[in-house]
């Protein structure tokens, strides 16, 4: 799906490589939107996890600190095969107890007190060095020339591959559900074994698709919590998909959807590709200082701004009650959705999750860059540094120059 997607920077020859080859490979730094102020009754705390995906973490140290992991906020998700920092929060627990807690491969690197709990998006940007092995040598100048020009044309604003799950098909769970299909939702779910699953996971899926629905819930590992509830309701039940499909947590339906918005808007910036900085009448324009949009009337008056990277064209996260644009820009996205045989408010369908939508530059740009060359007793490697704004994908940045799909698990 992603692998199908154009490049920008398709003149530039393949450097290939793999990355993660061990966590520290590939270290990740949120840089807040805003500083603990050292008052109020949420606990504010820095933690360094390797190898743990964020969601794991915050229920392993609710457990430690004894409450439920619906108390723990976060501002976005980390890398599971990663060194990642990022922050989380607790409220009523003081920080000499957060400080004290002990998680494995969790460390708590500082606490303080604030007056709010952090919520997904309380975040500016994302600080990543990424050491890719196994790459073309001795390219050093040609890919600081390709990461220049993507420092002035922008990157790509491709959702990564690990927003569509290990097997790349959530979006497909998420369309089901805004069409009310509760019985493919299931199927994508918790079914249809495919080549990218492998042990007790292949066999749950084997078992329900053969209707053994007791035996799946039973053989499903344990991170799999949503998957084992939705077969033990299709056994309760015989076979009700909507009661199963509604046992799953709604933070996991929600990712659904969101990752079937982030499909299209996938499409719609493959559309555009060869001109991500052109701005088009009736475009909807992103300014990247402060993430409103508004309507370009005259493309000639505005497009010095998007020369400047102060302002990018915007793409679409469907949902019922967004902006959209007109003419050539507003065209693309129609065709786009109704090629799936949806509308807009769709986005709103009783019995699923309602999606009022938004905007999102079809572009990035990648701050205070950097590429090296080094060798470590694992041998040569290029060594990447960048800043991105929050919810850009450093995976992405490394597809422009690698031509290759790098990412396993990562997440913003």
């Amino acid at each position: 799906m992603i692998e199908t997607l154009p490049y920008l920077t398709k003149d530039f020859p393949p450097l290939g490589g793999r990355i993660k080859t061990r966590p520290e490979d590939f270290q990740v730094e949120e840089v807040p939107l805003y500083d603990a102020c050292g008052e109020g009754t949420h606990t504010f705390f820095c933690i360094e996890k390797t190898g743990l995906s964020t969601l794991r973490a915050v229920r392993d140290v609710a457990r430690a600190i004894g409450v439920s992991y619906r108390e723990i906020g976060y501002a976005g998700l980390k890398d599971t095969d990663a060194v990642t920092r990022q922050v989380f929060s607790v409220e009523h627990i003081n920080p000499e107890r957060v400080q004290a807690i002990e998680v494995p491969r969790v460390r708590v690197l500082w606490t303080r007190q604030h007056g709010n709990k952090l919520r997904l998006g309380h975040l500016a940007g994302n600080r990543f060095i990424i050491r890719v092995r196994g790459a073309v040598p001795g390219r050093l100048a040609a890919i600081r020339e390709a990461f220049d020009h993507l420092a002035r044309e922008g990157v790509p604003n491709y959702f990564g591959p690990q927003r569509f799950g290990l097997r790349g098909d959530t979006w497909e769970i998420g369309r089901a559900m805004l069409r009310q299909d509760w019985a493919e939702a299931i199927a994508v779910m918790i079914g249809r074994a495919g080549e990218r699953d492998y042990g007790e996971v292949l066999q749950a899926r084997r078992l329900h698709d053969r209707g053994e629905y007791e035996q799946a819930a039973k053989t499903w590992p344990y991170p799999f919590r949503d998957e084992r509830r939705a077969c033990w309701t299709l056994a309760k039940t015989k076979g009700n998909h909507k009661r199963a499909f509604f046992s799953v947590d709604k933070p996991l339906k929600r990712l659904y959807v969101s990752a079937f918005q982030s499909y299209l808007f996938n499409k719609v910036v493959a559309e555009r590709i060869e001109s991500l900085g052109r701005l088009l009448a009736g475009d909807l324009a992103y300014r990247h200082n402060h993430g409103a949009v508004f309507r370009v009337e005259d493309p000639a008056v505005e497009q010095p701004r998007a020369d400047t990277f102060e302002i990018s064209p915007s793409g679409p996260l469907f949902g019922y009650r967004m902006a959209e644009p007109t003419g050539d820009a507003g065209a693309i996205e129609a065709r786009i959705l109704a090629a799936e045989n949806m509308r807009p408010l769709d986005f709103r369908a009783t019995g699923a999750h309602k999606v009022k939508g938004g905007r999102r530059p079809i572009r990035f740009r990648p701050n205070e860059w950097d590429v090296a060359e080094g060798r470590d007793d694992l041998g040569e490697y290029y060594e990447f540094r960048f800043l991105l704004e929050s919810g850009c994908y450093a995976t992405i940045v490394l597809r422009e120059i690698c031509k290759a799909e790098l990412a396993v698990c990562e997440d913003v």
